[in-house]
């Protein structure tokens, strides 16, 4: 078989098959690109919808919980140390003022 300048007009002749678009290779990289993000979409509503579900019926604060710890405080039952406090949060922060 032999192909000439307008190859797929060619190819189609001599085999019957119609010819199909031809798409860049960044045509094809955004395609699969798609693809993966539609799947990765669809994995993480699959993971993550029913975590989400539930945080979503829970309070932002559980108010009942701050209530007993301010209480034990204040009963002095809870130490609170407030110079390792500091020091927790300057070493995570790397020293930095």
């Amino acid at each position: 078989m032999r192909i000439s300048s307008n190859g797929s007009t060619a190819l189609a002749a001599a085999t019957g098959l119609s010819p199909v678009a031809q798409a860049s290779p960044a045509d094809a990289a955004a395609t699969a690109s798609a693809g993966a993000a539609t799947r990765g979409q669809a994995l993480q509503s699959a993971v993550l919808g029913p975590a989400m579900a539930a945080m979503a019926t829970m309070p932002e604060i559980d108010h009942a919980k701050v209530a007993e710890l301010r209480d034990a405080i204040a009963r002095g039952e809870l130490h609170f140390d407030a110079a390792k406090l500091a020091g927790l949060i300057q070493r995570y922060h790397g020293g930095r003022s």
